[in-house]
């Protein structure tokens, strides 16, 4: 949508308004944190989940897996899609299965810091 003043803030050419909150969601979650990543993902009734990358000396969580874990662990049993944010040229294979856990079908949005979408990968 293009007002007075130009496009939308993250207005994303292609996607839904849904699929862009999920990106809009992950982009939050890292600059929030400052890490390297940043992922969120929307189950069957539409509630998101957010994350940002866990990085400590004991315990190293992708964003995407945190977002996905977060998710089964209040209940959900399937995924419609997902987002990820970060510099990363593509989506790991072990964040792809996370997602494919509950969403075997989802979309995986793959969003650059500035919101551009990079690309979508099923997984």
């Amino acid at each position: 949508m293009i007002g007075a003043r130009g496009p939308r803030l993250g207005a994303v050419e292609g996607l839904g308004e849904e699929d862009q909150k999920i990106i809009t969601l992950a982009r939050s979650a890292r600059a929030r944190t400052g890490a390297a990543e940043g992922a969120a993902v929307r189950d069957e009734t539409g509630r998101t989940y957010m994350a940002a990358t866990v990085d400590l000396p004991s315990l190293r969580l992708s964003a995407l897996r945190l977002a996905v874990a977060m998710a089964a662990s209040s209940g959900v049993t399937a995924l419609e899609a997902a987002a990820l944010v970060s510099e990363a040229g593509a989506v790991s294979s072990e964040d792809l299965a996370a997602v494919a856990d509950l969403g075997p079908q989802a979309p995986v949005f793959h969003a650059g810091p500035d919101g551009a979408l990079r690309a979508t990968a099923q997984p």
